[in-house]
This record gives C-alpha cells, structure tokens and sequence, in this order.
C-alpha cells in the first residue's frame, strides 16, 4: 500500500445509469479503491454484513454522532437515519486507498463543502429513451410508476454541470475504461506523485 493519502470521489447517477454495476466492476478490477460504508439505523437485513452493507447502529449512537458533527451528510427516509461519518471516511483515505462515496446530488453538495478536495463524477444514460428502457427492463411497473421514475431521474439530471467529470455509460465497457482513466489520471498528478515517490524524484534531479 502507497504511504499517502487517498482522494475521496463522489460517484452520482440517476436511477438505471448503471452507477453501481460500474462501480462494482471498478472496484473489482482495482484494489486501491474502497466504497464507502454509510451508517444506518435500520434494522439489518439477511444476508447483511455489519462494516460491509452499512455500519448499524441503534438511534442514540446515531445521534450522538450528529451531535459530535461527524456526519459529512446524513439524511432521514422513512424513520430511519442514513449518514456518511467523516472520521470513518478520513480513515480510510488515510491508509492510502481512494474512495468512492456513492451519492445523490444534494448530498454531493453538502460533501463539497466539508471536503473541497474531493473529485466529483456524474454518470448519464445516452438517451432518456435508453434510460426508460432500463427503468423498463423489469416489466413489472405501471405506466404511472415509470413516468415518476423518469421524472425524478430528469430532475436528478440536471445537476450534471455542478460535478468535475461526466461519463456517458452507453456502451458499458467504455464508460468503464472513462471511469478507470479518472483515477488514474488524477494518481498522475504532480502533487499525487510528488507523495507517491518523493524519494525517486529527489533522487532523479540531486
């Protein structure tokens, strides 16, 4: 493991993008990268890991931990609490691995703000036709349930601008290799490799 500091990235989509087979598929390929683990306060589910899933913790905890100001973002959906905790995170990005925190774009917003540094991607469908067609493939929803689900990924869409890289996922395995190049590149970076291998270059210019 590389003696330096990770880079946190932001990973958004809408629904059906393909933002999750993507990210599995990267983090398979690549050791270095971590996904990030939210807490919850829900009840885990069979075949749920504590650590892997999400951390489970009882509401106190939870609280406490908003209390403490720990929480990049956190959120409440149906009574139960979902957050990012920092501390966790900058644990992480400490041992050197980079981490994709996969979030909408309101969290995303809140993220920037705690953590300027962070490297923002937003992955789109080719088409709202192609994006239907996913939302579709199931074939088990109502006309009504699809039109919500396209509407909201619409609204979702339109903050593609606020975010540093765009992938397009039409064809999977480009947008895959799109995906990889962001992270490489950015381990290119003077700063990033001036941490990596500041012995080799102050030996390669003495």
């Amino acid at each position: 493991m590389n003696h330096c500091s990770g880079t946190l990235y932001i990973v958004s989509a809408p629904s059906g993008a393909g933002k999750t087979s993507l990210v599995t598929a990267l983090t398979a390929e690549d050791p270095h990268i971590r996904v990030s683990v939210s807490h919850t306060t829900r009840t885990m589910r069979p075949g749920e890991e504590h650590g892997v899933n999400y951390h489970f913790v009882a509401h106190d905890a939870f609280r406490a931990l908003i209390d403490q100001g720990d929480f990049l973002e956190h959120a409440e959906v149906f009574g139960n609490f979902y957050g990012t905790s920092r501390s966790a995170l900058q644990q992480t990005l400490d041992q050197g691995y980079d981490l994709i925190l996969e979030i909408d774009w309101q969290g995303a917003q809140q993220v920037r703000k705690l953590m300027p540094n962070a490297l923002s991607v937003f992955i789109l469908p080719p088409s709202q036709e192609a994006l239907r067609h996913r939302l579709d493939n199931r074939g088990q929803d109502s006309e009504q349930i699809i039109a919500g689900r396209m509407k909201e990924a619409v609204s979702e869409m339109q903050h593609y601008a606020e975010y540093d890289y765009v992938i397009i996922n039409d064809d999977f395995a480009t947008a895959l290799l799109d995906l990889k190049a962001v992270f490489r590149a950015n381990r290119l970076l003077l700063k990033n490799q001036q941490q990596r291998h500041g012995a080799l270059l102050t030996e390669l210019v003495g």
